[in-house]
């Protein structure tokens, strides 16, 4: 437990990132519009969610802000890797998807937790998170939680927001703001077996929508 703990005690943080996620929300929305859930305990790394109600848009935006503090791991093939360095998450939900004042008491806040888990793989396993990767829920791609039976994630580009919202100059640093789109178990190994570009087929096919439904149809259908 200690070698975790020194892992992250040692690493370098990017402190500013955070204040700038910040005043790149407060440049666009209403102090009234975001709700900030501050993470209690970091056993790793600090992490909070913003939860922006804004009626510029007909949808909600859940976005960590902490995950950009630390470098990810990209690897030196990669051309331009300065650019994929730094990311927070963004999940776009209806209207009618709703928070407590504080998390854990919500029928919805296992949402706040996958985007929180999401965000803190590439650093717990010294990886890398960008558009067209796949995340699951759990080794045995069990769902996140009883009440769903989505099990894993794609990162994608938005499509309700270009790179004025998705991208966030802080210094020198570049911090791009990736969806989250659930999938289901038979969507995760459609795309284990077939590659991103043929999901993203299916979702292009299918008209799915980048704003989160517990209950629409699998892509596969």
């Amino acid at each position: 437990m200690m070698d975790f703990y020194d892992k992250f005690r040692h690493r370098h943080t990017f402190d500013e990132h955070a204040e700038a996620i910040s005043m790149h929300l407060d440049q666009r929305f209403s102090s009234d519009e975001i709700t900030v859930y501050h993470e209690m305990f970091s056993p790793d790394f600090h992490l909070d969610v913003y939860f922006i109600q804004s009626e510029k848009y007909n949808f909600n935006i859940l976005l960590t802000a902490g995950m950009s503090t630390l470098e990810m791991t990209v690897p030196s093939s990669i051309e331009n890797a300065q650019d994929y360095k730094f990311a927070e998450l963004m999940l776009l939900l209806p209207k009618s998807a709703t928070f407590g004042e504080v998390t854990g008491d919500n029928p919805n806040d296992w949402l706040i937790d996958m985007l929180k888990e999401n965000a803190r793989f590439p650093h717990h396993y010294d990886t890398w998170l960008t558009i067209g990767h796949t995340l699951q829920a759990t080794a045995d791609m069990e769902p996140y939680e009883e009440n769903t039976d989505y099990t894993g994630v794609v990162i994608l580009p938005s499509v309700n927001f270009d790179e004025d919202f998705t991208v966030v100059q802080a210094g020198e640093n570049r911090i791009n703001i990736y969806s989250v789109f659930p999938l289901y178990a038979d969507e995760m190994n459609y795309k284990i077996e077939n590659g991103y570009n043929a999901l993203l087929d299916r979702l292009i096919e299918k008209n799915a929508k980048e704003v989160f439904d517990e209950s629409r149809e699998s892509l596969l259908n």
